[in-house]
């Protein structure tokens, strides 16, 4: 069964099988950095009774590792994938998923949770990926960016909704149960997919070494770059938000859930109007975000002792830095050539670099004793960075344009 020839509703309840899916990536990613003290304390106990700012850094660990997974994962699964039929892929790797946060709930010791982070983190960009195409059938010629918008609808939501929930869920009865939540949403969407997901060919033709090729376009490494670097400057931020709101602004625990529901509300409209600005003119909407990154940044550090402009401004930088990341897919996707599968699945390997990138020199500068703020001016550096690196490839852009206007004009008479 292909699109054509399902139904409105039977439609929506594909998408909608997909979209709880990319609301459980949401939650699983994120939801560790509401929760790293926890995380630390009952993980990590002999460090965090000595040294909790060092408990805390090993911690971020587990953040970097599953970004570290998702960019191994996302290429390497979506190029030897290609030719399976796509809704038998989509269910595999809900399962795996389902398995890997288990694995997490289950793990006894810092190190067995790290293996899980890792190992769950390997099917994320491949699930994005191809949940995109198979939205994009589904819904049928002219609608099918509205079936890959549906999908990402579930990374936002969760962000606002999931993220602040399971955090708040695991500073009750413990952080193990916010994974445990998250484990029961995958094995309902590896349900969901079996029963609503249509028959989805594969394409037979395509190949690992095909696949690969999207690497021998120098774009595609300037944008994979801004992203990876730009966007780490956001989750330098992010990974240590719980510190810095509890330690640094001396607010009580229960305000974490609150600025994450506030990052989250950001993150979400900033998705939103970034896709839209974008499409108004992609240079400046991808130069002004990741400047905005950087300057949200400095001004956050320089207020962060107070709760109320601190929350601000959590909002703002959601806002701000989800901007980037609509626009930054857009330029993948216009440098890809007809590398489109892949380049969506390297997508998300770029922003999980900054994942890992932010959480781990975020880590750094707090296990150096430099506190719960440096993490912030660490961004400050990676967004100015990212922002470097995009101006740069606009420029090599355009000279390359000049030259090929030259070559095609011809020496003048």
């Amino acid at each position: 069964m292909t699109s054509p020839q399902i139904s409105k509703g039977a439609a929506t309840a594909a998408l909608l099988s997909l979209a709880i899916g990319s609301f459980a990536i949401g939650m699983g990613e994120f939801v560790v950095m509401g929760l790293l003290p926890n995380v630390a304390q009952d993980l990590l106990p002999q460090t965090w009774a000595t040294a909790p700012g060092d408990a805390i850094a090993q911690a971020g660990w587990l953040i970097s590792l599953y970004a570290l997974g998702v960019v191994i994962g996302a290429p390497t699964i979506a190029g030897f994938v290609a030719r399976y039929p796509r809704h038998r892929v989509m269910l595999v790797l809900s399962i795996v998923l389902a398995v890997g946060n288990l694995l997490t709930v289950l793990a006894p010791t810092f190190g067995w949770v790290a293996v899980a982070r890792l190992v769950t983190g390997l099917p994320h960009g491949a699930y994005f990926g191809i949940g995109a195409l198979v939205a994009a059938d589904v819904m049928g010629p002219g609608k099918r960016a509205k079936g890959v918008a549906f999908i990402l609808t579930g990374l936002t939501v969760a962000n606002v909704v999931g993220v602040p929930l399971g955090t708040f869920l695991g500073q009750q009865i413990g952080w193990r149960a916010a994974y445990g939540v998250v484990a029961v949403l995958w094995a309902v969407t590896a349900i969901m997919i079996a029963l609503f997901v249509p028959a989805h060919p594969g394409d037979p033709g395509r190949t690992m070494r095909a696949e690969l090729r999207v690497f021998r376009i120098p774009q595609v490494w300037f944008t994979l770059a801004l992203g990876a670097i730009g966007f780490g400057g956001f989750f330098a931020l992010y990974s240590y938000v719980a510190p810095m709101v509890t330690d640094v602004a001396h607010a009580p625990e229960w305000v974490v859930p609150i600025v994450l529901v506030l990052m989250g509300v950001g993150m979400t409209i900033g998705n939103i109007f970034g896709g839209y600005l974008a499409d108004i003119n992609l240079r400046r909407t991808l130069l002004g975000g990741l400047l905005s990154i950087a300057l949200v940044l400095v001004i956050l550090a320089l207020v962060s002792h107070w709760i109320v402009p601190l929350a601000a401004l959590v909002f703002v930088m959601g806002l701000v830095s989800s901007s980037v990341n609509p626009t930054a897919q857009t330029r993948l996707m216009d440098v890809a050539e007809d590398n489109q599968s892949i380049a969506a699945a390297l997508n998300h390997s770029a922003f999980n670099i900054g994942n890992s990138l932010g959480a781990f020199l975020g880590g750094v500068v707090i296990a150096w004793g430099w506190g719960f703020v440096a993490p912030a001016w660490v961004g400050v550096g990676l967004a100015l960075t990212g922002f470097g690196i995009a101006w740069l490839s606009f420029r090599v852009e355009d000279r390359s344009r000049r030259r090929a206007g030259l070559a095609i004009a011809g020496p003048a008479d």
